[in-house]
């Protein structure tokens, strides 16, 4: 497939690039192109560190076009959290309510009905909120919004997806006062087509709708969309990995059975959504929107995993050259031994070998669960399935109204419920037909007649069969209030101000399903309720100079619920809110200044925000404790601030050169309290006597993101062409930082058996080189796309349109990763060879990949 692109950008006498241009392209081949990039490299991998944000605003040249440009890199706006970022359809609010953050693949595949949307950067007003920290965008998904005709695309690609085919009908409305909608989007890999090997892609996009003009005040529209996809994952792996599998896409997911290809990691997505809207103009300056939607979202992810038995994956830590000796430390004599030198090479020739030897060997684990079965004991090796469903019930209603020429109001009200429904179940027991619901890590700490080691001590010892859940199922139940309210008045000829303010309320709650042996009194049933009050304000100003000059400028301040996701410290476990749970405290403010004139379209804005009193959580292996640990950080204080800047240069009417960029810097400024539990003992910080440790994350970036993103631009758009280059630079990448890495306590061990200085001298707090975090390798990508329109006969009309990134094949550029949350040492104190923290996992962002798009509309 490489081959074959090279040679149609060859064939199209083309350099790389690729650039969304919607206010230029009449058949929107451009907005075509941007979502298509978003969708089928971002938004749908859930497994990957983060999705992209979208933002977009046409009055700014770098907001318009940032998200999409720098989307090969999994850019996030201003490096913000998804979270801030609020996505509506119709007036009501999408973001997930457990997490804060909006699931792209919700409306994956949608491409048309996409397009239409209302883009609200942080600092400017709108008909439908106040807008968050990163933004706020409002699809309309009404039937008589969207572009009459029909449209039929067919995509052919090396991505996540090999090809796709989209029919799209919309009837406008019709003189009778109905409009009908309606979309099929069927997108396919196998594995032998898909970009990373061992896995696919299959997923069916539908949308339908229709809508009643009733009469001149009153219309009525309802909707229904979905898209179930079934998906197989990519994992990250390190360096050392994929230097023995001379694959920078070598992914662990996947082996051999019988012959055939199966990965351990595929994903079940559907998330059907209803939605209904009442427009109501209630006068020629008043207007009210009321929107109620429904979604039931099953989410279903699958793993390998194993009992009473070794590791399965071929790229476990114990299974690599540098687990045998220890090429970091040359100090490390009893590590670098003749007999560990000859393991490392023995080791190296398996998994630089055949690629069995670096798979999962799928019919190694059948035999091993034939032989356990025939002994009458529990599978040694089972793939079980993580299930993340929602039952969600939104009602919002917007008023706004003129209140004169040169003055407006707008307010609404927001009502939602999310029954967050977390599960595990037994997908395949690979051959064998016994298992029992117990806890075996815990078997080392409590007798197997003990109640500690029951998952479910109502149902103790329960079989479990294929389909039964087990393990731990629970409900996270939340509820949402927000009022909001926006004033905005044009004062002159020149100047627009606004104020913004919202307050709303949450409250949120666990229900265990399962009696948990560690926590018999405080796991099933239902916990207390946590209450929150949060709300917030904004103020900003555009001032036109004149000749082309602009300032703006705004200040905010928020508090925002922490997010139910991230409250409770065990929820697997128990009915434990976090300690010292809190609102978060956010303060943004930004300045900036336009210029535009015959020949040049400029932007450049300085932005600050400083975040304080986070909460943030985790769940990992911890070697330290020997168990599973449930990590919550408390009173984590960030700051974010930049500068980012747009300028098009309009050389003539064909040709533009235009550079769009940002250097920004996103990090922590505090240490962090933590708390964290061992799921074999059910003990809060056995390490400080159930008290709270210092966690030294000061300076921890935020992750998955580049902070500095650089983008120049050739275009050319004459005549139904469009022809676009761009060059990419991207630096100071992070990887997730591991906590436990920088607790009070493993430093004060590591201070005790690293070959590496960990403190200052004569103190105890601790070198930036002991605590520093892992980082990505940046670099220059080239992207092309060329595209053609065709205007033919009877309205008709086609596109076509051939995109290309990352032309020059650049395969060392880091798109995100994280750190290893294991211990380089033994809980016996024992120096191990293999050294995790020179390990981190990572992922590359793809080499040479592209799309081609034929689309007819007729």
């Amino acid at each position: 497939m490489n081959k074959t692109l090279k040679l149609m950008v060859m064939a199209l006498c083309v350099a790389p690039a690729a650039m969304a241009q919607t206010e230029i392209d009449s058949l929107g081949v451009q907005d075509e192109q941007a979502f298509t990039f978003t969708e089928a490299q971002l938004g749908e991998d859930e497994d990957m560190s983060q999705n992209v944000t979208i933002m977009g605003s046409n009055a700014n040249t770098y907001a318009s076009q940032v998200g999409y440009l720098f989307s090969p890199m999994r850019f996030r706006y201003r490096a913000f959290n998804q979270k801030y970022n609020d996505i509506y359809i119709n007036g009501v609010q999408m973001n997930d309510m457990e997490t804060g953050q909006f699931r792209y693949s919700l409306v994956g595949g949608l491409n048309q009905q996409t397009r239409g949307m209302e883009n609200s950067l942080p600092f400017e007003d709108n008909n439908f909120t106040m807008s968050g920290m990163a933004g706020s965008n409002n699809y309309n998904f009404r039937p008589s919004a969207f572009a009459t005709g029909q449209r039929l695309t067919l995509s052919g690609a090396n991505r996540n997806y090999t090809l796709r085919g989209m029919y799209t009908y919309n009837s406008g409305m019709q003189a009778n006062g109905w409009a009908f909608s309606a979309n099929v989007t069927y997108r396919w890999a196998n594995m032998e087509t898909a970009y990373v090997d061992g896995t696919f892609y299959n997923a069916l996009s539908y949308f339908f709708g229709v809508e009643k003009l009733i009469n001149d005040q009153h219309r009525v529209s309802v909707v229904t969309w979905g898209n179930p996809t079934e998906r197989a994952g990519q994992g990250a792996a390190t360096d050392e990995m994929y230097w023995l599998a001379n694959d920078r896409y070598y992914n662990p997911y996947w082996g051999y059975q019988a012959g055939h290809k199966r990965n351990s990691r595929v994903v079940n997505d559907f998330a059907p959504t209803l939605l209904a809207t009442w427009d109501w103009k209630i006068t020629e300056g008043m207007k009210l929107v009321t929107t109620l939607t429904g979604r039931y979202s099953m989410y279903k992810s699958t793993k390998l995993n194993y009992n009473n038995s070794d590791n399965p994956h071929p790229n476990y830590w114990k299974n690599l050259p540098s687990s045998y000796f220890d090429v970091w430390f040359e100090q490390d004599a009893n590590n670098r031994t003749e007999q560990g030198a000859s393991d490392w090479l023995r080791a190296r020739n398996l998994l630089s070998g055949s690629v069995r030897d670096r798979q999962i060997d799928f019919d190694r684990l059948y035999l091993a669960n034939k032989n356990a079965n025939a002994q009458g004991a529990d599978a040694m090796y089972y793939i079980q399935a993580k299930h993340n469903d929602n039952l969600n019930l939104s009602l919002s209603s917007n008023l706004n109204l003129d209140l004169t020429k040169n003055q407006h109001l707008g307010f609404g009200i927001q009502l939602a419920t999310n029954k967050g429904m977390h599960y595990q179940t037994m997908d395949d027991l690979m051959g064998t037909t016994a298992f029992h619901n117990i806890n075996t890590y815990a078997l080392g700490t409590y007798s197997a007649l003990d109640p500690e080691v029951q998952y479910d001590a109502n149902n103790p010892n329960a079989v479990v069969r294929e389909g039964d859940r087990f393990g731990y199922d629970y409900n996270i139940l939340v509820d949402k209030a927000n009022f909001w309210a926006t004033y905005s008045a044009n004062i002159g000829s020149g100047t627009h101000v606004f104020a913004s303010g919202r307050v709303g309320g949450v409250e949120m709650q666990r229900d265990g399903k399962m009696r948990n042996g560690m926590f018999l009194d405080n796991s099933y049933g239902k916990s207390g309720t946590a209450h929150f009050l949060e709300g917030g304000g904004k103020m900003g100003a555009t001032v036109n100079l004149g000749h082309g000059h602009t300032i703006s400028g705004g200040l905010g301040i928020e508090v925002r619920a922490p997010q139910a996701q991230a409250a409770f410290v065990s929820p697997e476990m128990n009915n434990d809110f976090v300690v010292d749970l809190k609102n978060e405290k956010n303060y943004s403010a930004e300045i900036g200044y336009q210029m535009q004139n015959a020949w040049l379209k400029a932007n450049i804005m300085a932005y600050g925000a400083i975040v304080k009193d986070v909460t943030e959580w985790q769940n990992f292996y911890f070697d330290d404790i020997n168990s599973f640990s449930y990590v919550s950080m408390t009173g984590i204080n960030k700051e974010y601030y930049g500068v980012e800047w747009g300028l098009n240069f309009k050389v003539n009417s064909a040709i533009n050169i235009k550079t769009i960029g940002t250097v920004s810097e996103a990090r922590n400024t505090n240490n962090a309290q933590v708390w964290y539990m061992s799921s074999t003992k059910g003990t809060f910080n056995d390490a400080n006597d159930g008290k709270p440790e210092i966690c030294y994350n000061k300076d921890m970036r935020e992750a998955g993101t580049p902070l500095t993103a650089l983008s120049l631009i050739l275009s050319y758009h004459k005549g139904g062409w469009f022809i676009d280059l761009n060059g990419n630079y991207y630096d100071r990448i992070y990887l997730s930082y591991s906590p436990s890495y920088r607790y009070q306590s493993t430093l004060d061990k590591r201070n005790r058996l690293d070959f590496e200085p960990v403190y200052k001298d004569g103190t105890t707090e601790p070198l930036e080189s002991a605590v520093a975090q892992a980082k990505g390798h940046g670099g220059f990508m080239l992207d092309a796309s060329i595209g053609k329109s065709l205007y033919l006969k009877h309205g008709r009309s086609m596109s076509i349109n051939l995109m290309i990134t990352n032309l020059l094949n650049n395969r060392n550029i880091v798109t995100g990763g994280y750190e290893q949350s294991r211990s380089s040492y033994t809980a016996s104190d024992n120096v191990r060879a293999y050294q995790f923290q020179k390990n981190p996992f990572k992922y590359y962002a793809y080499g040479i990949n592209g799309m081609l798009n034929i689309a007819y509309k007729f």
